[in-house]
């Protein structure tokens, strides 16, 4: 396995190492054992995330690989997604709730995106890569997990080391290799001054 050296992502301007250097790879290492400290961590960064009137409408369930609730997410996952997402250390279903004493909660996946963006964040401090999914049948999940009526899944998050060795299909690491882009900063911001 072999770590970034430089940064990944090339700024226009200098950013947050833990932004520039943030990827989705869907190679994982799947002897790595995620530490409780790290798992702890990145649930605390995405339990701070801002949320619209503090509602905090999203509730994360984990499964560390080899446990039941793992096997349950991995089991609910689109067939592109099950060709990698078994070496992950940790797969996490994103959930959120739509309505709470009748009212809508019209920001809950926007709060969830937020959730999501500072987990990943905190992950990526931490030497870890995350890859989130919305290749997932949502109505087998919810049924796999129990979820409560009123608290849908929305997308599943994988946690884990990356890992470009040979243990990784061919496929996989062109994948991870293949060169990223983004927009253009004048095409994403408009500014005026």
């Amino acid at each position: 396995m072999t770590e970034q050296l430089t940064v990944r992502n090339e700024t226009s301007v200098p950013i947050l190492d833990a932004l520039s250097d943030r990827w989705s790879p869907r190679g994982f290492d799947a002897n790595h054992a995620i530490a409780d400290e790290d798992l702890r961590a990145i649930f605390e960064a995405g339990r701070w995330a801002p949320s619209a009137s503090n509602t905090q409408p999203t509730t994360l369930v984990a499964g560390v690989r080899g446990t039941a609730t793992f096997d349950k997410i991995y089991g609910t996952l689109m067939e592109f997604n099950l060709a990698w997402a078994d070496r992950a250390s940790v797969l996490i279903a994103v959930t959120v709730e739509h309505e709470r004493d009748g009212k809508p909660l019209r920001w809950a996946e926007y709060d969830a995106g937020q959730v999501a963006a500072h987990l990943s964040i905190e992950a990526q401090s931490r030497g870890l890569h995350t890859h989130q999914l919305g290749g997932i049948h949502v109505d087998a999940l919810a049924e796999a997990l129990e979820l409560p009526a009123g608290r849908a899944p929305i997308t599943v998050i994988a946690v884990g080391q990356h890992d470009d060795s040979d243990a990784v299909s061919e496929e996989i690491r062109a994948r991870d290799t293949s060169p990223r882009s983004r927009r253009e900063l004048s095409d994403f911001a408009q500014i005026e001054r």
